[in-house]
């Protein structure tokens, strides 16, 4: 089970701030929306540089950096080194396309609600009432 908040939690939240709206619509952690909107203030950013700035642990932030991947809430690009090897630099994704990503959720969510609330009563479509 999660400890992810969830649209409960948003709906009975006063003033949500963004990263509350974020962790809730998207089901992630709010260390993980934490660390979208420091990496919006820090494009191009390594984990290493990441966990400096966030102030946790390396692994920590590869953990929350998947789940924005995940998401599509970043991204990574690979960069060569010139003494060899390579360095993975992540990017969020623009803020208008994520407000875009939770008005689409929130949107969806709310038909769904919708949806619930007429078939409320109707015996044929009501699974509430068509249980034993």
């Amino acid at each position: 089970m999660s400890d992810a908040p969830d649209m409960e939690d948003l709906v009975n939240a006063e003033e949500p701030t963004f990263q509350h709206v974020m962790a809730c619509v998207f089901g992630i952690q709010e260390h993980e929306s934490r660390t979208y909107l420091v990496l919006r203030e820090h494009p191009g950013s390594t984990v290493e540089e990441l966990a400096e700035v966030l102030d946790r642990d390396r692994s920590n932030v590869n953990r929350s950096l998947t789940t924005l991947l995940e998401k599509n809430l970043a991204e990574r690009e690979r960069r060569l080194l010139d003494p060899g090897g390579y360095v993975y630099q992540y990017t969020a994704t623009p803020l208008e396309e994520a407000k875009g990503m939770l008005h689409a959720a929130l949107d969806e969510w709310a038909e769904t609600v919708h949806g619930r609330i007429e078939e409320f009563g109707d015996p044929g479509r009501d699974p509430e009432r068509s249980q034993p």
